[in-house]
């Protein structure tokens, strides 16, 4: 089965309904897929659940999303840098949630729900506030707290070149979190620099199978009217 080649980003995130958890690629704005989260503003769905490494830079990519008043909730290893002040200035005033969760957590979980696990031991986050309320055992004299996976219904990633299969390959840093969130989201939509034919890539070299990817949209691409 091939991904669908999309037409425009907007296309790419039809169908997105009210109450989504939307997984968001991206290292600060490195690999972050700022014209899929735009067509997602356009697209108009909210109560959404954002899950992230960061809470949003500057006023562009997952901050401007943030600052429609359209997310419930944000999921993330780093909520606030210097320039998180969309994210920064929600929760202060209580318009916005958070979950912080550290960084090969959130990594974790989001591998578990992608390799079909129910939960998991970690002893990260034992003796902190990030651990109350949650089942701890201990194994081996070491106590380790369980975790559960992060599934998402829409995962908006960043690729450097995919074929029409879907398959990608990504471009140095700017892979981060987006094979990972490509397995644990029931559809994953893809923007990327260029796509090729089958065959056009180096196997040795997909590093997300296309059999995770549902929409792929080119650079370039107009948006919908």
């Amino acid at each position: 089965m091939t991904a669908r080649v999309c037409g425009s980003h907007d296309d790419a995130v039809t169908g997105t309904a009210d109450g989504a958890t939307v997984l968001v690629g991206g290292f600060g704005m490195a690999g972050m897929p700022v014209e899929l989260i735009d067509a997602l503003i356009r697209q108009g769905a909210g109560d959404l659940t954002v899950v992230s490494n960061n809470a949003g830079n500057g006023d562009t990519g997952l901050a401007a999303l943030l600052a429609t008043g359209r997310v419930r909730k944000v999921i993330c290893s780093f909520p606030r840098q210097a320039d998180s002040w969309v994210f920064d200035s929600l929760y202060r005033a209580g318009r916005i949630e958070l979950e912080v969760v550290p960084q090969g957590n959130l990594a974790e979980r989001l591998r578990a729900a992608g390799a079909g696990i129910g939960a998991f031991f970690t002893p990260t986050g034992v003796g902190t506030s990030l651990a109350e309320g949650k089942e701890s055992r201990e194994i081996d004299g070491r106590t380790y707290v369980l975790e559960h996976p992060i599934k998402g219904d829409l995962a908006l990633i960043k690729a450097h070149v995919a074929d029409r299969m879907g398959n990608l390959v990504y471009r140095k840093t700017a892979r981060n979190f987006g094979p990972i969130m490509a397995t644990a989201a029931r559809t994953v939509a893809v923007q990327v620099d260029r796509v090729v034919e089958i065959g056009g890539l180096d196997p040795e070299v997909v590093v997300t199978p296309g059999i995770y990817v549902d929409r792929i949209v080119p650079a370039g691409q107009e948006r919908a009217a």
